[in-house]
């Protein structure tokens, strides 16, 4: 894929099944069963790296200390050469797992028994449904997966680069579509329930030995370009506040450690105020190791190192560079770089010996923790008996088609159009350029899926009578057969149009340049709904926003979903929502900007508003701008109404610690605030209080819903304070006239606190006010 794109997806997607179906062909020759170190026959089984009973890095550092500088060098890209002599095989760091085991990366081959995986809703998708437990165990069915296939020979690693926790910043960003969205605390969730599941760490966090695989946190940090107006990721030179970069950008990647227990980060290409990313001390080694105490190591994206050359001119020489990313604290370059030039660094003395096995030591923990050093992990519990037979399983597939009907979000349902009852729908047209494309429906970095059920096919498991167009050539539209589509709809009962974006618009390397449909999209959708015999049904397949303002207002257009990119099963999750067998509970993970947007430049970091000049902000927490649709809304078939208990129920905190702490009169003087360090870890788990909401569904059917909580200030003002911010949610079912009550544990020092300017985050004197829908409580801190 070239030097500096090696984990660009630039290739369509047929193309890139072609070529990982004909690159998997040729290597046939594929090993009957998983590499592995320290069996009975091997030459090392007596030394300490081989002692199970030792921790996984004093393991480590023996195996390391045993190798020439020369092996120690052919360890440093993804794909690291094995050691004969003491029995280390060959090892391929670079997989993917970001909704289902992918043909990107070198590590895995579908070459052998298993010829599929289960695919599962894109990222966004999956987010919309606000549900920690459904993240855990799509994590959970992932790294299994991965682990029966390195099983069964077909994997040469465990290490799965996955998930990709970057904040949603810009709508028009190809990639967001594999995020959470663009809220930290959302996407620190994301980030910990998803780990947790493909390690096999408990929900809770209670770990297993060993790894079922290893999750690495992407892309470290505040990566949200691929190429706009002709500034690209790989040159882009990111200004980033201090205070945006503390409560924005790296939280998600704080919880993936710090909570998830993550073994990789990976770090962006990204020159944050002037540094890359893969180059910043700062970041690597004082912030991930010291202040979040990652156990595991730091990866590269790929490339990313001769890109600090190359590309940035950040440093005079390949050895240079090679040198300032290892003594930064990276452990692992993707590519060959620090391979090919990594002992000329040695010798040239622009770094020492001590620096590569620092690194060393931290990768070869994580392969000892992944059980590749205790002999054939077949013979092992708990994950020795996996196989083919785990792959695809009903249990997953099923768990496809809940997460992707879950994550559906129904944004218009104009006089109750849905839910259809099929016995009254006579003919149907299924009208547009996604309603058959069984490729759109995974979005990127996707695998070869085990199923696919398209939204035709969907559509044609309900109804007997449906007819088929088109409609466009492809996503961009270009070419509409309107007139055909028009004379389709004018004779059906019932129109269904199915439209929306594709990989030839957003995805890796490719940003949007407008949020509008492509091409000649809205003048087909405009025309058949002038000439359907009742309101149509628009159903959008996209990964990003975009802004339907025309399809809100038109009367003729009675329902709208957004149904992401949902996968395996996401045709018949879209009919199930449609025909009222699956009541939908999706909540938009992201804001819907207005077309107008796109105005302002995709460089400018700053995720505050400024008034002054007509910054409008960006995310819900601080936009002041039109909205299309507002971050976490979402229609149902039933009405639920939720209330916050504060009436003897929920417990205001314990605020008499604040008695003896220092408060800080604000720069503005808009009142005073306590430091968060100040309160220490004691007193921060002193003022948690739970908060409870009695939620209650009123019909007419049975269904989930999220409950968001959100705090709000009561003013907003210049110290940057956001609009309001998510505490946290609940995902909740409920059967019809059901009440329900559900806690939220709420951490002041977490969910009060804004970041200052420098960074430091603060709890502000005075009132504060938790929010679930219109309903409130007051909550004061006073000493």
């Amino acid at each position: 894929m070239g030097t500096i794109s090696r984990h660009d997806a630039t290739t369509t997607a047929a193309a890139l099944l072609l070529l990982a179906l004909t690159l998997s062909s040729s290597m046939a020759a594929a090993a009957s069963g998983p590499g592995f170190s320290c069996g009975p026959s091997s030459p090392a089984r007596s030394l300490p790296f081989c002692d199970r009973s030792l921790p996984a890095a004093r393991r480590a550092a023996d195996l390391v200390s045993r190798m020439t500088v020369a092996e120690k060098v052919s360890q440093m890209g993804d794909e690291a050469a094995g050691v004969p002599r003491l029995g280390v095989p060959a090892y391929k760091y670079w997989s993917e797992g970001l909704h289902g085991l992918a043909f990107w990366g070198h590590g895995l081959r579908f070459d052998g028994a298993v010829k599929g995986v289960t695919s599962f809703p894109q990222v966004l998708l999956t987010a919309a449904s606000f549900d920690e437990g459904l993240w855990f165990r799509i994590g959970q069915a992932i790294g299994r997966e991965a682990r029966a296939m390195y099983n069964l020979g077909q994997a040469e690693g465990l290490t799965i680069w996955s998930p990709n926790v970057n904040i949603f910043r810009d709508p028009r960003w190809g990639r967001g579509q594999e995020t959470p969205g663009e809220d930290p605390a959302t996407a620190s969730k994301y980030a910990v329930a998803f780990v947790r599941g493909i390690q096999g760490s408990s929900p809770g966090g209670a770990g297993t030995a060993p790894l079922q695989a290893s999750a690495c946190c992407k892309h470290a940090t505040a990566y949200d370009l691929e190429d706009w107006n002709g500034v690209q990721r790989y040159n882009f030179k990111a200004t980033v506040t201090a205070q945006d970069l503390a409560d924005t950008f790296n939280p998600p990647f704080r919880s993936c450690v710090v909570d998830g227990k993550a073994t990789c980060v990976m770090c962006a290409y990204t020159g944050v105020n002037g540094v890359p990313a893969c180059a910043s001390s700062d970041l690597l080694t004082k912030t991930f190791r010291g202040e979040w105490g990652l156990d595991g190591y730091v990866a590269s994206d790929c490339d990313a190192v001769a890109i600090m050359r190359d590309a940035q001119r950040y440093a005079p020489t390949p050895e240079d560079t090679v040198a300032v990313a290892l003594k930064a604290g990276l452990d692992l370059n993707c590519g060959t770089y620090t391979q090919d030039h990594g002992m000329s660094a040695i010798r040239q003395g622009k770094m020492a010996e001590k620096d590569v096995d620092k690194a060393l030591t931290n990768l070869f923990a994580v392969r000892m923790r992944l059980g590749h050093f205790d002999g054939d992990p077949r013979g092992s519990a708990p994950y020795g008996g996996l196989g083919a037979a785990d792959i695809c399983t009903p249990e997953h597939k099923n768990l496809a088609l809940e997460a992707a009907q879950d994550g559906i979000v129904l944004l218009k349902n104009d006089g109750g159009l849905l839910p259809l009852d099929r016995s009254a729908v006579g003919s149907a047209a299924a009208i547009g350029h996604n309603a058959n494309d069984p490729l759109v429906l995974s979005g990127n970095y996707f695998g070869p899926a085990c199923e696919t059920t398209t939204p035709l096919k969907g559509l044609q498991g309900y109804l007997k009578n449906v007819r088929f167009l088109a409609g466009c050539n492809s996503a961009a539209c270009g070419v509409a057969a309107t007139g055909q589509a028009v004379s389709l709809a004018s004779s059906s009962d019932y129109v269904f149009l199915f439209m929306g974006l594709s990989q030839e618009q957003e995805k890796e390397g490719l940003d949007r340049t407008s949020l509008l449909l492509p091409g000649k999209q809205q003048s087909l959708i405009t025309a058949v709904a002038a000439a359907a015999k009742r309101p149509v049904i628009l159903v959008l397949l996209t990964g990003g926003p975009v802004d339907v303002t025309f399809a809100q207002s038109n009367p003729k257009i009675g329902a709208i979903l957004w149904a992401g990119y949902p996968g395996q099963a996401g045709g018949l999750a879209i009919a199930r929502v449609l025909f009222g067998d699956h009541n939908p509970s999706g909540r938009l993970p992201v804001t819907w900007y207005p077309e107008e947007f796109t105005k302002i430049p995709m460089t400018d970091m700053r995720m505050r508003a400024n008034p002054a000049t007509g910054y409008p902000g960006r995310s819900y927490r601080f936009y002041n701008g039109r909205t299309v649709y507002k971050f976490g809304y979402g229609l149902s078939y039933s009405k639920f109404s939720h209330r916050l208990v504060a009436d003897g129920k929920n417990p205001a905190p314990d605020t008499s610690l604040f008695a003896g702490l220092p408060s800080t009169l604000s720069s503005r003087e808009i009142g005073s605030y306590y430091h968060v360090d100040d309160i220490g870890a004691d007193g921060c788990e002193q003022l948690k209080f739970p908060a409870e909401v009695e939620v209650e569904n009123h019909g007419p059917m049975d269904g989930k819903h999220s409950v968001l909580m959100f705090l709000r200030w009561p003013n907003v003002t210049d110290d940057g304070r956001p609009t309001s911010q998510l505490v946290g949610f609940r995902s909740q079912h409920l059967k019809a006239g059901e009440k329900a009550s559900v806690r939220f544990d709420v951490s002041p020092c977490e969910h009060f606190s804004r970041a200052r300017e420098d960074g430091k985050m603060v709890i502000d004197r005075g009132s504060h006010f938790l929010m679930v829908g219109k309903d409130e409580w007051e909550i004061s801190f006073e000493a």
